[in-house]
């Protein structure tokens, strides 16, 4: 059982659980309909519940639950449900900077400030399933707001849905994706043009970057070393994956395995093969 200390709206109350000092958020269709104070309610099972004693990079979530309008909360309780249905597990714990993020994007968006996201079309293909679930976002706040996200805002509710998903905070996954992009831009370079984002290589190699940099974070180490076979048979691919490599090092502070190298080299020179 919980006790009501203020219904927020038909759908979201704040209550301390039974016998304890902890509040709580409680979302759920009419959930919030009619409470009164110290009213004792106890929630259906679809109702979803979160600890207000949680913090995150935006801020302790009861600090930025005095600051959010409780509709932004539906919303990113919304993205939340899709996430888990997509990936199995979320950590519901994003939800409160997800909210603030989703409601300072919105006042933006009415106040005519426009936002740009330079990793965008990155994030697109590094964090795809995360960027379906994030679309979401611009059907619920049109509906709720009349607001209509565009493509850069989706981008950031993506890291967002990312880091519920993963052990990983927006900053790390923003990190990360800008490391890709400045990985994919010597490689650019070195072709002498921008390569198509839309090619089945380039997406490989993307995602192979973001786990070869997830590896190393983990101390996970392959077994098959391509390294002596990638020189030999594709040495400008093979110099240009040392060179992606050591840049990689410095921009996220890890250590490469050498055993990277080669496969990466298979990679880059997928992406020449496509490029010819």
């Amino acid at each position: 059982m919980y006790r009501v200390t203020k219904a927020l709206n038909h759908n979201a109350v704040l209550a301390i659980m039974d016998k304890s000092s902890r509040e709580y958020l409680l979302l759920g269709k009419g959930i919030g309909f009619g409470r009164k104070v110290s009213e004792y309610i106890e929630p259906t099972e679809d109702c979803r519940i979160y600890s207000l004693s949680s913090d995150s990079e935006r801020g302790s979530a009861r600090e930025l639950l005095r600051e959010i309008d409780p509709k932004y909360l539906e919303i990113a309780d919304a993205i939340l449900d899709s996430a888990k249905q997509e990936f199995g597990k979320v950590d519901r714990g994003i939800l409160f900077p997800l909210a603030d993020h989703i409601a300072f994007a919105a006042r933006r968006i009415r106040n005519g400030e426009q936002i740009s996201n330079p990793l965008n079309q990155d994030i697109q293909v590094l964090f795809y399933k995360e960027y379906k679930v994030a679309t979401l976002a611009r059907k619920l706040l049109e509906e709720a707001d009349g607001i209509l996200l565009d493509e850069d805002e989706i981008g950031y509710i993506a890291l967002h849905v990312h880091s519920s998903i993963c052990d990983e905070k927006v900053s790390g996954a923003m990190q990360i994706a800008a490391a890709v992009r400045e990985c994919i831009s010597l490689i650019e370079a070195d072709v002498g043009k921008n390569i198509d984002v839309q090619t089945i290589s380039y997406n490989r190699m993307m995602n192979h970057i973001k786990y070869m940099a997830a590896r190393a974070m983990t101390g996970e180490v392959l077994k098959l070393d391509l390294n002596e076979y990638m020189e030999q048979k594709f040495p400008a691919s093979f110099q240009i994956a040392t060179t992606v490599c050591r840049h990689l090092e410095q921009h996220l502070n890890i250590r490469l395995a050498d055993i990277e190298i080669g496969y990466l080299a298979m990679h880059i020179e997928r992406v020449y093969a496509d490029e010819k």
